[in-house]
């Protein structure tokens, strides 16, 4: 971007969830409810895994850092959110804005392909149980997640520096609560086609790439699953993937939702903000409910420190 669209548009307004005054101290409330669950569920998930032996497999390390990317990618939207709620003049500063979309994207990049990553361990250990440990090491457990990071964040530097490339010199409205793709390119003066063809291709990339390896996986573990004999050995083989089902299929719903559509009226922006609403602070805030509802291990190990702590 030249220096002289950099000097157009220094700060952007932030329309927020509603233009309902008098909602947006009820909507402060719950929002904050949601996100203090939030913090407090990821926090507690890591804690878990870190302080219990038990739960030093590969399992547990990804699901760790699935509550690790799920606290990042809430708090990189919640807590300005969440000021907005509260304030008059809704505003973020040009580079806030764009700081909170590379690390939004980044990070939704990030848990797709972790989610990805966890079915091929459920994979691993439901078809492969006698190679199971010998395949899935620490070593490659830590290579398989920084392999993930790495290409969320660069995929998101990519975005990021594309939409930069950007003229805004108009409006600096944002019709959106946090600062995402779709409402900056609606703002800009310039020729969005590129943007929106990279964006489309990459997010179909992305989406389609790691719920293909979902899918695959999936089908291997349901065909496995199958030839068990036993009905209380199908049952737990698929109790070990209940939960992570549960949560690809609200995840990746949906993300399909809100990127493969184009909001144009005003009535599409209100549904979008829904949506984003949904899978930036209430996935978060879900995930390590349904990993410890649904999980024995981590249930008997929240027990156990319970117990212990008021014995």
């Amino acid at each position: 971007m030249a220096r002289g669209n950099l000097s157009t548009v220094t700060e952007f307004v932030l329309m927020g969830f509603t233009d309902h005054p008098e909602l947006q101290l009820p909507l402060f409330v719950v929002f904050l409810v949601i996100y203090l669950i939030t913090l407090v569920g990821n926090l507690g998930m890591i804690l878990l895994i870190k302080v219990d032996s038990r739960l030093h497999t590969p399992m547990y390390y990804l699901l760790g850092h699935l509550a690790f990317i799920d606290l990042c990618y809430a708090s990189s939207i919640g807590p300005k959110m969440l000021q907005n709620l509260l304030v008059k003049k809704k505003t973020i500063s040009f580079s806030g804005c764009f700081a909170q979309l590379y690390f939004s994207s980044a990070f939704a990049t990030t848990e797709c392909f972790l989610l990805a990553t966890m079915a091929y361990d459920r994979y691993m250990a439901i078809c492969n149980p006698l190679i199971y440990t010998a395949i899935m090491t620490q070593r490659v457990c830590k290579e398989l997640v920084v392999g993930v990071y790495t290409y969320g964040f660069l995929n998101s530097v990519i975005q990021t520096v594309l939409t930069l490339q950007l003229s805004f010199c108009n409006s600096n409205v944002i019709q959106h609560f946090y600062c995402a793709d779709p409402p900056l390119l609606a703002l800009s003066c310039s020729d969005i086609h590129n943007k929106e063809r990279q964006l489309l291709v990459f997010s179909a990339v992305n989406l389609t790439g790691s719920l293909m390896t979902i899918l695959i996986s999936y089908i291997c573990i349901l065909i496995s699953i199958i030839k068990i004999q036993s009905s209380q050995g199908r049952c737990k083989a698929f109790s070990t993937c209940a939960s992570h089902l549960t949560v690809v299929t609200i995840f990746y719903g949906t993300l399909f939702f809100m990127y493969l559509r184009r909001p144009k009226t005003g009535n599409s922006w209100r549904h979008s903000k829904v949506i984003s609403v949904f899978y930036s602070l209430v996935i978060p805030m879900l995930n390590p409910l349904i990993y410890s509802l649904r999980n024995t291990e981590v249930k008997g190990t929240l027990k156990t420190l319970l117990e212990g702590k008021t014995s």
